[in-house]
Parts: structure tokens; C-alpha cells; sequence
């Protein structure tokens, strides 16, 4: 028997510390929370994603009184992108979220496992590591991959 540990990098920066690329995404992702539609949970997401080229998508969470037919910003981001941009790689997300009080939660969050494995898909398709950037008010979560969030994901060649 043998022990292996899973490590997931993580790189916390202040605002003013990220590139001017990250900061658009960022920026972007607080906007997208905007279009959040939240009337049972009260908390409010909102996601960016920069495509391969430099176009930034951004959706939000949307709820349902049948609960599961909402969906978080995430996936409505990259769902829409992988309609509408098909085999354009996602290259960064940004996830933002404000508290029912309508200010920006303190703590970065971090996507549900649902769209951890969404995620992990899209990032396996790019072939290359998709940047994950968690917003808090004072601080920003800087990860390399979806991958790192999700090291035993559910992927084509786990099942080979």
C-alpha cells in the first residue's frame, strides 16, 4: 500500500497585483453578477470566461422554484460559449458572488463539484489548462487549472 498526496497550488493576490488580463476578467465576472436571478438563495454569482482569442463570456446564476433546473454562472458561461464558439478553448474563468445584503462576499468561492465537472470537460477538450481566478473583496484565489480543483475528476481517459 502506498499514500499519495494531492497538492493544489493556489496564489493569493490583491487586486492591484493581477495582470491587466486578469483584472479584465475579474471585473468582468462582478458585472455578470448582475444577471443573477437568486430569489430563493439570496446569493448571487457571477462568472467570466476568456476564450482562446481573447473574448470574454460571462453568465450568471439562475434559479428555479424546481430547484434542480437552476444552474449556476459557470455553466450558463460555459455552456453558452460551447454553443455559440464551438472549439474555441476556454483559456480563464473568473467567479464572483455578493451576499443577500447585495456586497461582495469576503471569502472567495469556489464552483460547486457539478461544474468543477463541467469545467474539467471543457478544459480536457482545449487541451490546455483553463486559469481559475476565485474574487473576495480583499483577496483573489489564483489557481493554474480546473484540474486542480478536481485532481480525480471524471475524465475519458480515468475510464481507459
Amino acid at each position: 500500500m502506498t499514500s499519495r498526496d494531492i497538492i493544489c497550488p493556489i496564489t493569493v493576490a490583491k487586486y492591484d497585483e493581477l495582470t491587466p488580463e486578469q483584472r479584465e476578467l475579474v471585473d468582468a465576472a462582478r458585472g455578470a453578477v448582475e444577471g443573477s436571478y437568486a430569489p430563493y438563495s439570496n446569493f448571487h454569482v457571477g462568472a467570466a470566461i476568456r476564450l482562446e482569442g481573447g473574448e470574454i463570456i460571462t453568465g450568471a446564476n439562475q434559479e428555479n422554484a424546481a430547484s434542480p433546473s437552476s444552474l449556476c454562472a459557470e455553466r450558463t458561461a460555459a455552456y453558452w460559449a460551447g454553443a455559440n464558439r464551438k472549439c474555441t478553448p476556454i483559456r480563464a474563468i473568473a467567479i464572483a458572488a455578493r451576499d443577500a445584503t447585495g456586497a461582495e462576499v469576503e471569502v472567495p468561492i469556489s464552483p460547486c463539484g457539478a461544474c468543477r465537472q463541467a469545467l474539467l470537460e471543457y478544459e480536457a477538450l482545449a487541451g490546455a489548462p483553463m486559469q481559475v481566478l476565485l474574487a473576495g473583496r480583499d483577496e483573489i484565489l489564483i489557481l493554474p487549472s480546473i484540474q486542480a480543483l478536481l485532481p480525480l475528476g471524471f475524465t475519458p481517459e480515468r475510464v481507459m
